[in-house]
C-alpha cells in the first residue's frame, strides 16, 4: 500500500488543513531544530525559522519525537516517518566525535521504534544540503521553479579543499555507520532510507559525494544486506542518474530496498536541470506508478519540490503551498488509475 504523505514540521500551518482536505493524513516529518529542518530551509532562503520551541527538549529524543507526534495527532495527522536526524557530519566524514553522533542516531531509532514510526530518511551530503543555483526560473504560466547549473557554482565558496576528504573515506565512514545502526534498526522495526546526493554529482563546492549513481546504490545495499538498510527513491535525483527510471524502480523494488519515495520530476541532466510541475517533466510518471505496483511497494510516498504559483511569495522555493496541492491531486490520480479507486466507507 502506498501511504500518500506530506513533509511537514510540527509547527502548525494552514497547509495542514489543506492537505487533509486533499485526502492526505500522513506525514514524514522534519524535527523541530534538527539537522535537516535547519539545512533545508536555509537552502531555500528562509531565514526566519527559529530552532525548536525553546523548551530544551532534544528533537531526536523519545520526548521530542513524542511531542511532535502528539502535535500532529491533535490535528488528525499521523507521523509515519521522519526525514531528519541529529547532526551527522562527523559520521559522514569519519571524524573524531562520530561515535557520539552515532549514539544520538541510535537514540532516535530506538525512540521511533517505541512510538511506532517505521521510516527514517537520511543522507550522506556532508556540510551542505540540496543545492540550487537559481530559485526563480519562470515556468508554465509564469510559475517559478528551482534549478541548478554546475557552471554557476564556480564563483561560490568552497566547503572542502582538494583531497581533504577522499571518496573511500566517505565509504568507510558509511560502512562504520551501517554496522553500528542497522542492528538497532532491525530490533526497532525501523527502515532507514538513504536519500541521494542532490544533485548527484561527484562533488559540490569541493566536497566529494558518493550517493550519486545507480551502481553506488547497489554498493550501499551490499555493504549491509538488510531490509532496514534501504533507500529513499527521490525520483528527481534518480532521473539524473538514469534515463530508465521505471526500470530502476523495478530493480530496487525487487530487492525490497525502497523504504520511501519522493515523487517528482525534472528536465535536464545533473549538470544543468530545472524542476517541473509533476505533469511536465521528462519522465514517464504513470509508468513509475505502475512499477511501484509491480514490485509491491509498501511505504510512504510524498510529492517533492513543487513550483511556486500565482500569488505566492516564493519565500520557500519548491515548498510553497499551491504546487503541493496540485501535486497531491496528480499523484492521487495516478495511484487510482493504477491501483483502482478505493471503496469509500463511512
Amino acid at each position: 500500500m502506498i501511504f500518500l504523505s506530506e513533509q511537514l514540521s510540527a509547527r502548525p500551518l494552514p497547509l495542514w488543513e489543506l492537505v487533509k482536505q486533499c485526502g492526505v493524513s500522513y506525514t514524514v516529518s522534519l524535527l523541530q531544530g534538527a539537522e535537516q529542518e535547519q539545512r533545508m530551509f536555509a537552502s531555500v532562503g528562509d531565514g526566519k525559522l527559529t530552532v525548536g520551541f525553546g523548551d530544551g527538549i532534544v528533537p531526536w529524543s523519545e520526548e521530542g519525537i513524542a511531542r511532535d507526534q502528539a502535535i500532529f495527532a491533535a490535528h488528525g495527522i499521523e507521523m509515519i516517518g521522519i526525514e531528519d536526524t541529529p547532526p551527522m557530519d562527523r559520521i559522514r566524514l569519519g571524524l573524531p566525535g562520530r561515535d557520539d553522533e552515532i549514539a544520538q542516531i541510535i537514540e532516535q531509532i530506538k525512540a521511533m521504534g517505541k512510538l511506532g514510526i517505521g521510516t527514517l530518511c537520511y543522507n550522506w551530503m556532508a556540510v551542505s544540503s540540496w543545492a540550487r543555483t537559481r530559485t526563480n526560473i519562470p515556468s508554465r504560466g509564469g510559475a517559478l521553479v528551482t534549478g541548478f547549473k554546475l557552471s554557476d557554482t564556480s564563483q561560490m565558496s568552497r566547503i572542502a579543499e582538494p583531497g581533504e576528504y577522499p571518496l573511500e573515506r566517505l565509504w568507510e565512514a558509511l560502512q562504520y555507520f551501517l554496522e553500528a545502526v542497522i542492528p538497532v534498526a532491525e530490533a526497532a522495526n525501523v527502515r532507514l532510507g538513504m536519500h541521494p546526493d542532490d544533485p548527484p554529482l561527484p562533488e559540490i563546492r569541493g566536497m566529494p559525494r558518493i550517493m550519486n549513481s545507480i551502481e553506488n546504490y547497489r554498493r550501499l545495499l551490499d555493504l549491509y544486506p538488510s531490509r532496514s538498510n534501504g533507500i529513499t527513491l527521490c525520483q528527481g535525483n534518480f532521473a539524473l542518474m538514469t534515463d530508465a527510471l521505471p526500470s530502476v524502480i523495478r530493480e530496487f523494488g525487487a530487492r525490497d530496498a525502497i523504504a520511501f519515495v519522493h515523487f517528482r520530476d525534472i528536465v535536464g541532466d545533473a549538470t544543468d536541470f530545472e524542476e517541473t510541475f509533476h505533469d511536465a517533466g521528462q519522465n514517464d510518471l504513470p509508468a513509475c506508478i505502475e512499477a511501484y505496483k509491480a514490485v509491491g511497494f509498501e511505504g510512504p510516498m510524498r510529492p517533492d519540490h513543487v513550483p511556486t504559483m500565482f500569488g505566492e511569495s516564493n519565500e520557500r522555493p519548491a515548498y510553497e503551498t499551491l504546487g503541493r496541492i496540485f501535486a497531491i491531486g496528480y499523484i492521487r490520480g495516478l495511484i487510482h488509475s493504477a491501483y483502482g479507486k478505493p471503496k469509500i466507507t463511512e
